[in-house]
């Protein structure tokens, strides 16, 4: 027997010859072997299915005729035709028949074939389907809701999978054929046709059922997927001459699955992952990404579901396809053929490290060495709205790849110089890189990197892309060793500081005989430290809504980073002065030795009777609470003691305070008011820059002033949280 095309409607009756004997096709029976019907499920694949299949029909419908894949099947000696493949489309097509003929009012005669489509997979399908072709709905409400209503249909229905699907496709077919005229005809002209393999005499078993059909194991995504890719590309070849369809599937099925057959495990908690579909597919959206940032544009505005990409950039109907699969095919063969290593791994490992070694570039402990595994394991979540491979190792990601595919051009030591400063720009850019639709830098940005992994230079125009400070850095430490190459070691392990990370600013060019100084220092107690740099100075930065600064934190690194990382913060210039000087005070720090330095000056302070604002921040913890570093003081130049200490990171909140008050009696500090008062039962008291107010509850009358003595600097000459403590002591408040 032959393959022959029909349409749904004209494969009923049809004589189906052997050369020796015939039958007429007069019913198709979908057996009790097979699974559901399961293109009416809910999941998000099957609706991505649902969704193109009928996106598919809509416009076999509407614009050009479509012949779908093969369909084979058994004949019995009665005609009976049972599908071994191609019962879910032969299923949707049915339901499609039955909506225009019921829709457009089609006489009976005309569709009394459907009648001739049954389901043995259950009784209550086998029912549903005769019922369904005896009914009219009414077009009135959604068709499942009419159907479900009807007195015909038992109420356990609904736990039929096989109908429940169907009802889920009923509506689903409502919706996009809702205002398409003339559906009948359309069918009726062969608009949607299929390529019928009849097979006799092979055994109708269940083994055969298995084996043909694959019970309960439908195509995957990426089967699909592949399916879909190459008939693209072949339809791109057609257009073009070219040849690439053959190539790419080969690559796909030889060279590429080589590639990542490794990685199909250590993405799942599934040992017997033996399948490279979604490392596939996670690169493959990685490098649409990059096609979609190269056009200048934000991937978020296109979603991540593969088969919306696939049309979106390599459709032939794409006037830049063919130079997208150029990309597609170099993005891929780049990680197959790396000039002197035998795997991805061993060459990222050759210039990546997870602590400072030998010039490699240092990888946050978050992530694995292996970016390219990262990528192909964690790229997006399901829904793709969540990011988990972000954004600045997309870009890394990206500037490694450009070398990998200009090996021949760029010498390996150049490309290992070259990513550290890429890196050192990611690191020190996280607010500028961003892909928001009203801020998409991405593309700019991997311009930038393209200079400058394959000519070492950093352009001027990146200056609005990357960070400028960490650009304006990276342009000195260039010069810097074209005339000080021996020094390279010292900058390299001065940039890897977990307080750096990149930028050297801090310390500066000038002062990298103090690098070795500044580790050290950092293997003591940051609160030692943020005191002791005290000690030297007010060494906090102002931030530019004028009434918040930045200070250290005993306990989180955001601070540090806020200081040591030049910003828009005023006083960056007097921090790095302040931290020198503090460098140069000792060859080796220890705990110990800033302990010496602390005590000294808070002695100094006490011998002389002048308390400073900065002695009272260096002497009670208060000032310090470990938190985000953040005091506030809206007139800090003329009154320089009242500084508020901060629990969060911008605003005011029930946790602020006024250190002078807390340290003199946390326990009738106000929390209501900001921490601002210390309330007693008939009277409160707030601070001032050289006094303390003592107020009514009852009317916030001013009673009683306690004032701080001062000399002609307006600097304390008492301790005026010792006055306070007094005070209160002495007035007996409760």
């Amino acid at each position: 027997m032959s393959t022959t095309l029909h349409s749904f409607i004209d494969i009923f009756d049809t004589e189906i010859s052997d050369g020796e004997t015939s039958v007429k096709l007069n019913k198709i029976a979908i057996p009790l072997i097979q699974r559901d019907y399961a293109q009416g499920r809910m999941d998000n694949d099957v609706q991505r299915v649902r969704s193109r299949f009928l996106d598919s029909l809509y416009n076999a419908i509407t614009n050009e005729p479509i012949t779908l894949d093969f369909i084979y099947g058994d004949i019995d000696e009665n005609g009976t035709m049972t599908p071994l493949d191609g019962q879910q489309r032969l299923t949707t097509l049915f339901l499609l028949h039955w909506y225009a003929a019921k829709k457009e009012k089609i006489s009976e005669d005309k569709y009394a074939f459907l009648s001739k489509f049954s389901y043995e997979t259950r009784y209550s399908a086998r029912y549903f389907c005769d019922e369904l072709v005896k009914f009219t709905p009414s077009f009135e409400t959604a068709l499942s809701s009419d159907i479900k209503n009807q007195s015909w249909f038992p109420f356990d229905w609904k736990n039929d999978p096989t109908i429940s699907s169907m009802l889920v496709m009923l509506d689903a077919i409502d919706v996009r054929f809702k205002n398409v005229s003339d559906i009948w005809s359309a069918l009726e002209n062969q608009a949607i046709t299929f390529y019928f393999l009849p097979i006799k005499d092979m055994g109708l078993t269940d083994e055969l059922y298995i084996k043909m059909n694959s019970r309960g194991k439908p195509l995957t995504l990426f089967e699909h997927f592949k399916a879909e890719l190459e008939r693209e590309i072949r339809s791109l070849d057609e257009k073009t001459g070219q040849n690439s369809a053959n190539r790419i599937v080969e690559k796909i099925d030889k060279e590429w699955t080589d590639l990542l057959w490794n990685y199909r495990n250590s993405g799942t908690d599934d040992a017997d992952d033996n399948i490279i579909d979604d490392e596939f597919l996670r690169y493959f959206k990685f490098v649409c990404d990059i096609i979609c940032y190269r056009n200048g544009k934000s991937p978020q505005s296109y979603g991540s579901d593969v088969f919306n990409l696939l049309r979106l950039y390599f459709s032939a109907e794409n006037e830049d396809a063919a130079a997208n699969i150029v990309t597609l095919e170099s993005f891929f063969d780049c990680w197959c053929n790396i000039n002197g290593y035998s795997n991805p791994t061993s060459f990222l490992k050759s210039f990546m490290s997870l602590k400072h070694e030998n010039g490699k570039i240092i990888v946050d402990s978050r992530y694995k060495i292996d970016i390219f595994e990262d990528c192909i394991h964690s790229y997006s979540d399901k829904t793709g709205r969540i990011r988990q491979f972000p954004l600045n190792r997309i870009v890394l990601l990206y500037a490694i790849t450009v070398y990998l595919q200009h090996q021949d051009d760029v010498e390996y030591t150049d490309f290992v110089r070259r990513i550290r400063i890429v890196n050192n720009l990611i690191q020190n850019s996280e607010d500028e890189v961003s892909d928001r639709l009203d801020r998409n830098r991405i593309p700019a940005i991997i311009q930038a990197v393209d200079a400058i992994i394959l000519t070492g230079s950093i352009d001027d125009s990146i200056e609005n892309n990357f960070n400028v400070n960490q650009i304006q850095e990276e342009k000195e430490k260039i010069k810097f060793l074209a005339d000080h190459p021996a020094r390279a070691d010292e900058i390299f392990e001065l940039e890897d500081h977990n307080m750096l990370k990149g930028q050297i600013g801090i310390v500066g060019l000038d002062n990298l005989d103090l690098g070795s100084r500044f580790a050290s220092l950092f293997t003591c107690s940051w609160d030692k430290i943020d005191c002791a740099l005290m000690t030297i100075g007010n060494y906090g930065q102002q931030e530019r809504n004028k009434w918040r600064y930045q200070f250290a934190s005993k306990g989180m690194q955001l601070a540090w980073n806020e200081l040591f990382h030049k910003s828009a913060n005023a006083g960056f210039e007097n921090t790095k002065e302040i931290l020198v000087k503090l460098l140069e005070t000792n060859q080796v720090f220890t705990n110990s030795s800033l302990d010496a330095i602390i005590s000294a000056y808070i002695a100094q302070c006490e011998t002389e009777c002048v308390y400073p604002w900065t002695y009272y921040y260096v002497k009670y913890p208060v000032f310090r609470p470990g938190a985000y570093g953040k005091l506030s003081n809206n007139e800090a130049e003329k009154k320089p003691y009242m500084y508020s200490v901060m629990q969060t990171k911008t605003q005011w909140s029930q946790n602020t305070y006024m250190p002078y008050l807390k340290e003199a009696d946390d326990a009738h500090l106000s929390r209501d008011e900001f921490g601002q008062y210390l309330v007693y039962k008939d009277v409160y008291i707030a601070c001032e820059n050289n006094s303390y107010g003592v107020y009514k509850n009852e009317d916030d009358s001013l009673i009683d002033t306690i004032s701080i003595s001062q000399n002609e600097q307006g600097v304390d000459v008492e301790d005026r949280i010792i006055k306070l403590k007094e005070y209160i002591s002495k007035n007996n408040l409760k």
